[in-house]
């Protein structure tokens, strides 16, 4: 594992996020404040003649330099026909950047307050706004960008978990039965669902990546946007008990169908969604394990009670992948 003064970060210095951000002609102010984020680096910046900004660099060998662009010219997309995303802005006619190893890109500063989920009234406003996104998304696909499937968030992130021995021997052959259950549930909801048609997404369409103002919401960090099916960027809104879940859904789909047709045989796909993030997440979280960033802001991960959870929690999830969908229309 990398140390903290080899990972690639460690270079990333305040003088160097400042020396970027003037690399493009912008003259900062000196004030920089790091925000809430893991996978890459955020910075609202302040400057000397104007708001602050917002600098987001990328974490190294992530992705490539064309599929940081496919995101950029989609959230561009979106914003010249009105939907509140936020796109990077062009600087010097780019708007992907690099100073010594690092890319990054500037965004202007949007401010707003997480979304309040329990509201009909804000569900159905966001379900429009998603309905406009995912019209959009559906022109084309990604060509840069992967695709949302059993085998990148599911069966992938399990073998890397057990060639590494992060799974403590002791639990390993409950953790390796029950993820395998897991995923055997996963595949049959595909196989209920059907031929389903997929899009560009936001891909991690959750409330801290919707920012609410008195105008209504703007969708932020399309960092993992990728082709899969419409309901990924909708399940995520939901939550609580299953009655919760159907009132809330439809009041989603009261907006979102006022702009895209929705497909109920997706909804089969929602355990099976939720069940493939819980295992990409560990195994997320194990990729990052050398970022001392990570290890600081998750000490319970990788515990013996983390993954005594991740099995109960998993068991469950095999349970639900069997129930009816929350709607069939």
């Amino acid at each position: 594992m990398e140390t903290v003064h080899n990972h690639p970060y460690a270079a990333l210095t305040p003088d160097c996020v400042l020396n970027a951000l003037e690399s493009l002609g912008l003259q900062c102010d000196g004030r920089l404040l790091a925000l809430n984020s893991y996978e890459n680096r955020v910075y609202q910046v302040g400057q000397e003649n104007g708001p602050p900004l917002v600098a987001k660099f990328y974490r190294p060998a992530r992705w490539s330099d064309t599929a940081i662009l496919e995101e950029h010219a989609f959230v561009e997309e979106l914003a010249e026909r009105e939907i509140p995303a936020v796109p990077a802005l062009r600087i010097n006619g780019a708007t992907l950047h690099a100073f010594e190893s690092f890319r990054f890109a500037v965004f202007p500063r949007r401010g707003g307050r997480p979304p309040e989920l329990e509201d009909p009234d804000t569900l159905e406003w966001l379900g429009r706004f998603m309905g406009r996104i995912h019209a959009v998304g559906a022109i084309r696909p990604f060509c840069e960008r992967p695709t949302l499937d059993i085998e990148s968030f599911g069966i992938e992130p399990r073998d890397f978990l057990l060639a590494n021995g992060f799974i403590p021997p002791e639990l390993l052959e409950a953790w390796e039965s029950v993820v395998n259950q897991a995923l055997d549930g996963v595949r049959r909801c595909f196989d209920r669902a059907g031929e389903v048609a997929t899009l560009r997404l936001h891909g991690d369409c959750h409330a801290g990546n919707v920012l609410w103002t008195p105008d209504g919401p703007h969708f932020v960090d399309f960092d993992d946007a990728r082709n899969g099916p419409a309901v990924q960027d909708l399940w995520m809104l939901l939550s609580g008990e299953r009655g919760d879940m159907v009132r809330q859904l439809a009041d989603i789909l009261a907006g979102y169908e006022d702009f895209c047709e929705f497909n109920p045989r997706e909804l089969y796909l929602v355990e099976a969604l939720r069940t493939l993030r819980l295992i990409h997440y560990s195994a997320w979280l194990a990729r990052r394990w050398d970022d001392p960033a990570f290890p600081a802001a998750f000490p319970w991960f990788n515990t013996q009670r983390y993954w005594q959870d991740r099995i109960l929690e998993l068991r469950e999830q095999v349970a639900l992948m069997d129930e009816p969908p929350l709607w069939k229309g």
